[in-house]
């Protein structure tokens, strides 16, 4: 079910788990309305990946994942043959093989007859489909997820150009093969290394940066709904403080929320300045990062108001 306006957009989202900013509703707007690829970029845990699983669920399209890496290469994201189906094909009708040649009067002859049969062998039945060629020849349509393209290599990124800019791929035993159903794109970046200046042409950009207070306050209410009201809002700006020290890894609205379920389930009903400290495991991955909060301990829990 496409969407009808950015509202529509919005309240489809949040009904599926996800708290949209107006510039987010859109950009995923237009890119329904114009067939483009979003480019989704924005700190690691922001819910860029999540946006493409939320449009996924709102909308009633399959979602298809792409996770990209190091060393990802067209085989691995578009198709593979499957050589021992095939080998298996071809020892169930040997006898209709020795049928087709047992009268050819020379090798060449043979290999030609047998030649002229490679269609039943490169037919679609003997092709494992990976998630590009997933996507494109669904008879459904489909959101198709590439996540962290900045991981892949510059090489898998201009073949992908290719595929997105046309929404076909030419497969040599088989031919071209033309999208079904244009897909709904979403490419997430975490900005590990720059994409070029042509892929971010093609799509449409948007960057999810942190949330503002009074969305990061929704967002925990509605993924933990039965969270107190007062311990939301120390919650959320106790992370909000500790995003403003200097950190290798600033916590996200993910390390958010887990630290809210982490509180729910150790039945906190406030939030102490040693309840941050015995914590900080849930929010901070460094150890470098959670000394540097409990020596400004006492400041974030002055900025929160929490007890000492």
């Amino acid at each position: 079910m496409e969407f009808a306006s950015v509202n529509d957009v919005k309240d489809r989202l949040e009904k599926a788990g996800y708290i949209s900013s107006d510039v987010a509703a859109t950009v995923v707007f237009l890119a329904q309305a114009t067939n483009k690829p979003v480019l989704v970029e924005g700190p690691a845990g922001v819910g860029k990946t999540e946006l493409a699983k939320a449009v996924a669920r709102s909308t009633g399209r399959r979602l298809i994942r792409l996770q990209c890496y190091e060393g990802l290469d067209e085989a691995k994201a578009l198709y593979e043959w499957e050589y021992a189906k095939q080998l298996l094909y071809t020892q169930m009708v040997k006898e209709k093989i020795s049928k087709v040649i047992e009268d050819a009067a020379s090798l060449p002859e043979a290999v030609d007859r047998i030649a002229a049969q490679e269609d039943a062998f490169f037919s679609e039945r003997f092709i494992q489909p990976r998630p590009l060629l997933a996507a494109l020849t669904s008879e459904a349509p489909v959101v198709l997820l590439v996540d962290e393209v900045d991981k892949s290599d510059p090489e898998f990124e201009a073949f992908l150009l290719e595929v997105l800019s046309d929404f076909q791929v030419s497969i040599p035993e088989l031919g071209t093969k033309k999208a079904v159903h244009i897909p709904f794109v979403v490419l997430t970046s975490n900005n590990y290394r720059d994409m070029s200046d042509a892929l971010k042409r093609r799509c449409l950009h948007l960057y999810i940066d942190y949330p503002a207070i009074d969305l990061e306050r929704r967002i925990v209410r509605l993924k933990h709904p039965g969270i107190s009201e007062v311990l939301t809002e120390k919650l959320v700006t106790a992370i909000r403080a500790i995003r403003e020290l200097d950190l290798k890894k600033k916590p996200c609205i993910s390390e958010t929320l887990d630290w809210a379920q982490s509180l729910i389930v150790l039945q906190a009903d406030d939030l102490t300045a040693d309840l941050i400290a015995e914590t900080l495991g849930v929010v901070l991955k460094y150890r470098s990062d959670a000394d540097k909060v409990r020596e400004n301990l006492k400041k974030i829990a002055g900025s929160a108001d929490l007890k000492c």
